[in-house]
């Protein structure tokens, strides 16, 4: 099927997001954003550059304190407390733009270092061997990572995520750079990582990624929630094209 398979009973929100806001030098970077992510769920976060959705990540991870409002996962009210580490440890990873992985290291030592942190070395080397398994990755499980393609890059960032155990990713332009075979292949690791109820907070500029892997969508417009709804239905909404067009690129 062209979308994620919804295998896991929806109901319960893994992530709240309460009045976010945030400013920087008083600019209003995100005002007032509320939204909730459901468990199992693979939600799009997109919108225009400059709309805030990096700065909402931010917020999420820990790497920003918001101004006010609450951020809510599993169960947790997270605050300046808890750091990024230790949102790490709840079960809250990343990606980022740009992969960086430890370049001196093989693709097998990048994931087994991760999954050494909370299991055994033999749990560790099980794990890391299955992840590489999953995301394709065991035929260059020694090669430098340094010397991977872009694809493989992000497939490893993908890949060192699962081995802390996360709950929730957030995928940060997972797809910029890929050609459209290399995409279609990154779209079925999406749909297994979610398969194995991991949720997913999904930020793309590619809008064939949204509506092949995406159950549910919601746009930013200069830092404030424009529209929410399916991705077939937002992207053909009026207000989020001319967000679009007419959107802020800084």
């Amino acid at each position: 099927m062209d979308r994620v398979e919804r295998r896991i009973k929806m109901g319960k929100n893994i992530l709240e997001v309460k009045d976010l806001s945030i400013s920087f030098a008083g600019i209003k970077a995100v005002q007032n954003l509320n939204f909730h992510l459901e468990q199992g769920e693979v939600l799009a976060l997109i919108g225009p550059n400059g709309s805030g959705k990096s700065t909402t990540v931010n917020m999420i991870s820990g790497v920003y304190t918001p101004n006010k409002g609450d951020i809510v996962f599993d169960g947790h009210h997270l605050n300046s407390k808890q750091t990024v580490p230790l949102r790490a440890k709840l079960g809250i990873g990343r990606t980022f733009q740009t992969p960086k992985p430890f370049a001196n290291l093989s693709v097998y030592e990048n994931i087994f270092t991760i999954a050494l942190q909370k299991n055994s070395y033999a749990n560790a080397d099980k794990i890391t061997n299955d992840i590489l398994d999953m995301s394709k990755l065991a035929p260059f499980k020694d090669m430098n990572s340094g010397k991977l393609s872009i694809e493989k890059r992000k497939w490893m960032d993908l890949a060192r995520i699962l081995a802390t155990e996360p709950k929730l990713i957030m995928m940060d332009e997972v797809m910029a750079g890929l050609n459209p075979s290399e995409m279609e292949e990154s779209f079925e690791f999406i749909r297994n990582i979610n398969r194995r109820g991991i949720s997913i907070l999904f930020i793309e500029h590619v809008m064939k990624a949204v509506t092949s892997v995406c159950t549910r969508a919601i746009v930013l417009n200069q830092g404030q929630l424009l529209f929410e709804g399916e991705p077939k239905e937002v992207l053909s909404n009026p207000l989020v094209i001319k967000a679009y067009i007419g959107g802020s690129e800084k």
